[in-house]
């Protein structure tokens, strides 16, 4: 019976990798019509993975390679169990040294120590990803990470920037969720790195001498908040991860933001001149109107490129 159970689990994770009912959606930049949906927690998952790998300046096809490998391994789900010692979203085993229990199911570390070794790969940007994948998981199914390819480059394609307004959630909050500046803070810096966040001044200023506490040494753009519940996430050219272009920066942090609006009770995310309203089922992005604006007081007008408008419940 066990073994049989055993079997079972290993089936549906080759076959399905493990989805669930979806809540958030993908949509292709392009004209071939393709979409992936999955669930808030899949999403919170991904958008990690996808920060990790930009803050260590991998490129996107690395991203793709760790989402499918992810979706393969554990359907995006930070499992505690698996084959043997096997946890957490990519299935890493720390008796093989990838980590001890705790820092495997953390899920930025384990994203982090998959980048690591993907990176010792020689020319894995241009092998299959199936083979780029299995050159760090040695796992018994080498080929089964080539039918997720698809929906992780859509993924990729979104969570890194490149791909604007393409990645949606319905932003309705679990009833565990935490929310507030703060925690959206919090989230931002485990997923993007201590040096990813800097707290900064009130009332909206998002630049000049004083805007920072941190160091001139921190790599990221400080945070402004301009009122109690919104967050302000200057964008600009992003030095530390390859050269990204600023609007590539700023959809990706805006993707982020949707991604996390379950866990973060997020409400409203504004960028270049679009904006995302969480509790609608066709939660499209929209360009932004006065309507919108004046709901939050202007807080959450997209106004251009220069700036991420995050909104909270409370």
């Amino acid at each position: 019976m066990v073994l049989s159970a055993v079997a079972g689990y290993a089936v549906v994770q080759y076959v399905s990798g493990g989805t669930g009912d979806p809540g958030c959606r993908v949509v292709s930049r392009d004209a071939d019509g393709a979409t992936y949906e999955f669930t808030p927690e899949q999403a919170v998952n991904a958008a990690t993975i996808a920060a990790v790998g930009t803050d260590r300046a991998m490129p996107e096809r690395a991203v793709a390679i760790a989402l499918a490998t992810a979706l393969q391994e554990s359907g995006l789900r930070n499992l505690a169990h698996g084959d043997r010692d096997s946890l957490g979203l990519f299935q890493q085993r720390p008796s093989q040294g990838w980590g001890t229990a705790k820092q495997v199911t953390d899920p930025a570390y384990a994203a982090d120590v998959f980048y690591e070794h993907l990176a010792k790969v020689d020319g894995y940007t241009e092998l299959p990803l199936t083979v780029a994948a299995q050159r760090v998981q040695r796992s018994g199914y080498p080929e089964a990470y080539a039918k997720h390819e698809p929906d992780a480059v859509l993924l990729a394609a979104a969570l890194t920037g490149t791909s604007a307004a393409t990645l949606t959630c319905d932003g309705r909050s679990r009833e565990s969720a935490t929310t507030g500046p703060a925690a959206v803070r919090a989230a931002l810096t485990r997923d993007f790195g201590r040096g990813a966040v800097r707290e900064g001044a009130q009332s909206g200023s998002t630049s000049g001498a004083g805007a920072g506490k941190a160091s001139p040494a921190a790599a990221g753009p400080p945070v402004a908040e301009s009122s109690g519940r919104t967050l302000t996430l200057p964008v600009s050219q992003d030095t530390t991860a390859g050269g990204r272009s600023v609007a590539e920066r700023g959809w990706q942090l805006a993707h982020w933001a949707v991604a996390n609006a379950s866990a973060l009770r997020i409400e409203r995310v504004a960028y270049a001149g679009r904006e995302w309203v969480s509790g609608h089922s066709d939660s499209r992005w929209r360009t932004t109107g006065s309507t919108s604006a004046e709901a939050v007081g202007g807080s959450a007008a997209g106004g251009g490129a220069d700036s991420v408008r995050i909104v909270t419940e409370q």
